[in-house]
């Protein structure tokens, strides 16, 4: 390979905040200035921090979560769901 023209390819900690799960891979991503944590073998790796993953996302996981904000679940429920409608009784 050219030198200089490559990014620097090195092992990372990819950290899932949501489940606090972890995975030890490879990552051209700029580690300068991260946290380092140590790994089941001993070394210490540049810790990446994630949102989600596929433990803790919901079609891997299958289980569904709603983040309501500010009721507005609640709301589009009660605008959108069908209320009994009354009954008139016919004049004369």
């Amino acid at each position: 390979m050219k030198s200089g023209i490559h990014p620097h390819y090195q092992a990372v900690i990819f950290l899932d905040t949501a489940s606090n799960h972890s995975i030890l891979s490879r990552s051209t991503i700029d580690t300068k200035g991260r946290e380092t944590m140590k790994w089941e073998d001993g070394n210490e790796y540049p810790v990446i921090k994630v949102e989600v993953s596929s433990e803790s996302h919901s079609f891997y996981t299958g289980k569904q979560k709603i983040v309501d904000t500010a009721g507005r679940v609640e709301r589009f429920k009660r605008k959108y769901t069908s209320r009994p409608k009354k009954k008139t009784e016919p004049t004369a």
